[in-house]
């Protein structure tokens, strides 16, 4: 009887050892568990932190529509300008061309680097195919449907093709007996050689150029003093009369370096097209110095 106990026992704690193996089991799964977590962790490490690297110091806005209709910020714009002048200035040097006519037509084709054909195909100043043309070539809706542009390996080389293509044409002859550096004169000269339809073109490329100075790239090379721009005598005048009224018309408000009409027409609770209809404005191009109505 006394055996029969002590295997009985036996036989117990046999049965109570294997019943705790599931315990261990669901130990080592529940680690299993956990490396997921690990790895998570080690991916945020390497992970970058979001953020602008060039912090912009002037967010207004203003739209450029040329081959493109883009979005830019005055920052935008005198960034680009930092990064082609001394290629204009290159070309002015050896083709004559004054340095600020090729920034304000590459600002204003290019939308400031971020246009379409710029983007897509280094095409800086909008130059379509045209017979002689051997290059690369993008298909651009412009005047009209998949119009044929210039493709180049990068912008240094539009650049530089812009420059031949002006000297090459006869039809551009006319510019090269003004003056170097008399800008006002190119960009109408321009306009009337055919190298845009718009007949706002000139004022565009003028204002380009009075609202950032691009002047001084033309007194860089020719060696004259260069005196910033402040107000135009022809933008200081709207083509309403009342805007030649006294400065301190509260109805007026005088445009300062870096406004846009999106801008103003904030400050002022307006909608941009009731402020471009008070000035009889047809675009979004404005100067330093201009007197808008704003109520």
């Amino acid at each position: 009887m006394f055996k029969k106990i002590i295997a009985l026992l036996i036989i117990v704690t046999l049965v109570s050892c294997s019943s705790g193996k599931p315990v261990i089991a669901t130990t080592k799964k529940a680690a299993a568990v956990q490396k997921p977590r690990v790895a998570t962790t080690k991916k945020g490490t390497y992970s970058k932190p979001i953020g602008k690297k060039y912090p912009s110091t002037n967010n207004t806005t203003e739209v450029i529509e040329s081959t493109s209709k883009t979005v830019v910020t005055y920052d935008l714009i005198n960034d680009y300008v930092a990064e082609y002048k001394d290629i204009a200035m290159g070309n002015m040097k050896k083709y004559g061309i004054p340095a600020s006519i090729i920034l304000a037509q590459g600002i204003l084709e290019s939308g400031a680097g971020k246009g379409d054909l710029a983007v897509s195909a280094n095409n800086h100043f909008g130059i379509k195919c045209h017979k002689d043309w051997l290059g690369e070539s993008v298909r651009h809706d412009d005047d009209a449907a998949q119009e044929c542009f210039r493709k180049y390996p990068e912008a240094a080389e539009s650049y530089r093709d812009h420059a031949l293509f002006l000297v090459g044409k006869n039809r551009y002859a006319t510019l090269f007996t003004y003056e170097k550096d008399d800008y006002k004169a190119w960009a109408k000269g321009l306009r009337a050689a055919g190298y845009a339809t718009d007949p706002k073109y000139p004022d565009k490329l003028i204002s380009y150029i009075e609202r950032y100075n691009l002047h001084q790239y033309d007194c860089q090379v020719t060696g004259r003093d260069y005196k910033p721009f402040e107000k135009s005598v022809s933008a200081s005048k709207s083509t309403n009369p009342k805007t030649n009224a006294n400065s301190n018309d509260p109805n007026l408000y005088e445009v300062q370096k870096g406004d846009t009409l999106y801008s103003i027409s904030k400050k002022f609770n307006l909608l941009v097209d009731d402020l471009k209809q008070k000035n009889n404005l047809s675009d979004n191009t404005l100067s330093v110095g201009q007197r808008l109505i704003v109520k």
